[in-house]
C-alpha cells in the first residue's frame, strides 16, 4: 500500500509550495482547466449549456447523393449461360442464408448447392460478403420491378396514399416469400449505424414515384422526407416481424397510418394527391386501411400470400 501511494504521488507530478499554498498540476482532479484558445476562450464552465439553432421546417436538409456502390462482381456476365450460372449462385446463396444464417455461409457451400465448381463462384465474387451484396442489389431491383408492375396494373387507384400502400405491401410479400430476404434485404447484415442502404432505397423510391405523383426527385426536402419515411417504416416493420413471423397486422396498420400522417404535409396538394386517398378522404382512407390490415388483409395482387 505504501509503495502504491509513493508511485501515485510520483505519477501525479511534483507538488511545490508557493506562498503557503499548494499548486496542483494541470490534469489532476480538481485542477483548473487550461485556457482554451480561440472563440471559446474564457468559457471554463464544463457544464455550460449550448443552445442549438432551430432549423425552420421550410429549410431543406441536403442529403448525400445516393451514388450506387461499386459493383460487387469481379466480372459481369456477358453470355447467357454465364448469366444463368450467376443466377444459380445467387439463388443458392439465398437458400443457404435461410438455412444456416450469414455467419455460417461459405462460398464452398454455395458452389455445392448451385452445382458449379468453386472456381465459378470466385470468378464472380472474391468472398461471401460480395456475394451477399450482389443478392441485396438483386433484391432491390426486384422490389422496384414489383412496385412498378403493381402501379401499372389496371384498376390501381391513383394518389400517393395508394402508391405507398403498394410500397409496403410489396415489401411484406418479399419478406414472406423470397428466399434469403429475412437476412439480406437491400444490404448485407451490418450494425445499423454503418448501414447506408436506406439512402439508396429512399432515392430509388422517389425516382420511381416521381413521374406518377408529379414530384421532383432532385428536391432536397423530398429526399429528406422519403429517407425519414423509409427509416421509420424499416424500424416498424422489423418490429412487426419480430412480434409475428408473418408480420403483425396491427403494427403493419400503424406503420401505414404513420406514413400517411407524416407524408401528407408534403404530398397533399401535389398531382399525386388526387384519387380516393386524396386530401379530402384521407381520414376515412386511413381508417379503412387500418381496419382491413388489422383483419389480416395485407395486400392483393401478384406475389401476395
Amino acid at each position: 500500500m505504501e509503495g502504491a501511494s509513493t508511485r501515485g504521488a510520483a505519477l501525479a507530478g511534483p507538488v511545490r509550495a508557493t506562498s503557503g499554498t499548494c499548486r496542483i498540476p494541470a490534469g489532476v482532479a480538481g485542477s483548473p482547466r487550461p485556457a482554451i484558445p480561440g472563440p471559446y476562450a474564457g468559457q471554463d464552465d464544463p457544464v455550460q449549456p449550448s443552445t442549438p439553432r432551430p432549423v425552420p421546417r421550410s429549410t431543406p436538409v441536403p442529403q448525400p447523393a445516393a451514388t450506387p456502390a461499386p459493383s460487387p462482381l469481379r466480372r459481369a456476365p456477358v453470355q447467357r449461360r454465364s448469366a444463368q450460372r450467376l443466377a444459380r449462385i445467387l439463388d443458392a446463396c439465398a437458400e443457404l442464408l435461410d438455412e444456416t444464417g450469414y455467419e455460417d455461409l461459405s462460398t464452398r457451400a454455395v458452389a455445392g448447392r448451385a452445382g458449379v465448381p468453386i472456381g465459378s463462384v470466385y470468378r464472380f465474387f472474391p468472398n461471401k460478403r460480395a456475394m451477399a451484396e450482389a443478392l441485396a442489389r438483386r433484391n432491390l431491383d426486384a422490389y422496384a420491378d414489383r412496385i412498378s408492375a403493381r402501379l401499372a396494373a389496371p384498376g390501381q387507384p391513383p394518389g400517393w396514399r395508394a402508391a405507398m400502400d403498394v410500397v409496403i405491401d410489396e415489401y411484406l410479400a418479399m419478406k414472406r416469400t423470397v428466399s434469403g430476404f429475412a437476412l439480406v434485404e437491400f444490404t448485407v447484415p451490418a450494425p445499423r449505424e454503418s448501414r447506408q442502404a436506406n439512402y439508396e432505397v429512399a432515392d430509388r423510391l422517389l425516382r420511381l414515384l416521381a413521374g406518377r405523383l408529379g414530384l421532383d426527385p432532385a428536391d432536397d426536402r423530398l429526399r429528406t422526407v422519403f429517407l425519414v419515411g423509409v427509416e421509420s417504416a424499416d424500424a416498424l416493420l422489423q418490429l412487426a416481424f419480430r412480434t409475428d413471423p408473418e408480420g403483425d397486422p396491427v403494427i403493419v396498420a400503424e406503420t401505414k397510418a404513420l406514413l400517411r400522417a407524416y407524408l401528407a404535409r408534403d404530398l397533399d396538394g401535389t398531382a399525386g394527391a388526387a384519387g380516393p386517398g386524396g386530401a379530402a378522404g384521407s381520414a376515412a382512407g386511413d381508417e379503412t386501411t387500418g381496419a382491413s390490415l388489422a383483419g389480416g388483409t395485407l395486400g392483393s395482387g401478384p406475389g401476395h400470400p
